[in-house]
């Protein structure tokens, strides 16, 4: 058993402390949770439907309450915070919904006298989720896992375990039944054996590529399936017959958004340089009027980053940019754990803020041609996540669409998840997907029935 300490990064104050799990803890709860499965596998969708709207009702309902330690843990604007419960709440009223459908049997014509596939829980699933948003990646796997009749059990990141218990929380004040989705609060160092538990059947998890391929390794090495939803490095490409005004909102939120902590945050804007310095003076502009300051206050938009050590990462990256001949257009400062919303211009494709992964309020600009060494410089990352392209041609622009080595592409908005759509990438952001019908099928057996 250890101490973790929750640490507003905003103030430096402490939020409080959790005693972690012990293995024996652990294979209790994960015993728990098994049995749980044989009894919550026969209820029936109506029954579960019931329940998952009483936890949407709670969300919406408390939603202040669980917005409130979000934004004191990660350093989250209180309004985002809010609006990251609500949309929770969606995602627990969609599967509610739509899950006895997307499950329903599925028929198939063959010599058979009757042939069809059913779709089966596996049992207990194990999700490792990230700090960033600690509400919705959460339920975004737990609504759709819990309705098809698995078991949810969570490690969640250990600056986020208010959050962890809160998510518990509402499933226990909705009705769910003891050990339906448990979190267990334990370290990264406990997850190999916890996977390795004959118990946990399969595993989800958001996060970077180094955890995604440990997580992965060790499931294969147990023959359990995975879905990993890891880092992106998304394009925004904007070309110049773009409605600029609306296009450059969109930008701004885009990138910054959550104070840029998200992996499907346009980092890297793609200009057509034909309108590359209008549309870069009015960008300087808007991002230095942003709000930023503490994040109880309704008005701000910009927070800090989750760790002081993330903010450190990010200075790195962009001072070495600098160096290497990127132009500074305005931030570049950091405090603490607080880094000012920062614009990079003249950024090369070998440039850092170019070619990693940037987790905070950065955004590197590029400019380009032709739609054709847009294109290219898009899918110049080792991520594919997602792209979007801003143009009045709507038509020219979907015929485009396959020639993006991505798992979304968005035109005219920014790429974001949505409950009726899955969600997921390629290359190293992961595979699999979350959300919608494709998302629920993830975790269940597709059992072949013949009848002759």
């Amino acid at each position: 058993m250890a101490e973790i300490k929750s640490i507003n990064p905003y103030n430096g104050n402490e939020i409080e402390t959790f005693q972690t799990h012990t293995p024996d803890e652990i294979r209790r709860i994960l015993t728990k949770a098994d049995s749980r499965f044989r009894q919550w596998r026969k209820t029936s969708f109506e029954d579960r439907s019931k329940l998952m709207i009483a936890a949407a009702n709670e969300l919406r309902g408390n939603k202040e309450e669980y917005a409130s330690l979000i934004s004191r843990e990660i350093g989250k604007p209180i309004s985002q915070a809010i609006a990251e419960v609500e949309k929770c709440a969606w995602v627990c009223e969609y599967y509610a919904v739509n899950a006895a459908n997307h499950l329903a049997d599925e028929s198939i014509a063959t010599d058979a006298r009757k042939s069809y596939v059913s779709y089966e829980p596996l049992g207990v699933i194990l999700a490792v989720m990230p700090w960033n948003y600690p509400f919705w990646q959460v339920f975004r796997f737990a609504a759709p896992a819990l309705m098809a009749g698995n078991i949810g059990v969570l490690k969640h990141a250990s600056n986020v375990f208010g959050s962890a218990l809160n998510i518990e929380r509402v499933f226990t004040r909705a009705g769910f039944p003891e050990y339906c989705f448990t979190s267990l609060l334990v370290e990264k160092e406990m997850v190999k054996a916890i996977i390795e538990n004959p118990v946990v059947k399969a595993v989800t998890l958001t996060g970077s590529g180094p955890a995604g391929a440990s997580v992965a390794m060790t499931a294969g090495e147990n023959i359990k399936k995975t879905v990993l939803e890891l880092g992106g490095n998304n394009a925004l490409i904007v070309l110049k017959d773009c409605d600029m005004e609306a296009t450059l909102e969109t930008c701004i939120q885009a990138r910054f958004q959550n104070t840029g902590q998200s992996c499907i945050a346009g980092k890297r804007l793609l200009l057509d340089e034909a309108i590359a310095d209008e549309f870069l003076s009015s960008l300087v502009k808007k991002v230095k009027a942003l709000h930023n300051g503490d994040p109880a206050h309704p008005e701000t938009y910009i927070g800090t980053l989750a760790r002081e050590d993330l903010a450190e990462e990010l200075e790195a990256q962009v001072l070495k940019s600098i160096r290497m001949g990127a132009k500074l257009e305005t931030g570049g400062k950091r405090n603490a754990a607080y880094f000012e919303p920062t614009i990079l211009s003249g950024v090369t494709s070998d440039m850092p803020v170019f070619v990693e992964e940037t987790f905070g309020p950065v955004l590197s600009v590029t400019t380009f041609r032709s739609i054709d060494e847009a294109i290219d410089l898009s899918n110049r990352s080792k991520f594919g996540l997602g792209v979007s392209i801003f143009t009045r041609d709507v038509t020219a622009a979907e015929k485009w669409v396959n020639r993006f080595e991505e798992g979304a592409v968005f035109i005219n908005e920014l790429v974001k998840s949505d409950p009726r759509l899955p969600f997921g990438g390629i290359k190293e952001s992961g595979y699999g997907r979350e959300l919608s019908e494709h998302g629920i099928k993830e975790f269940v057996n597709r059992k072949t029935v013949y009848i002759k």
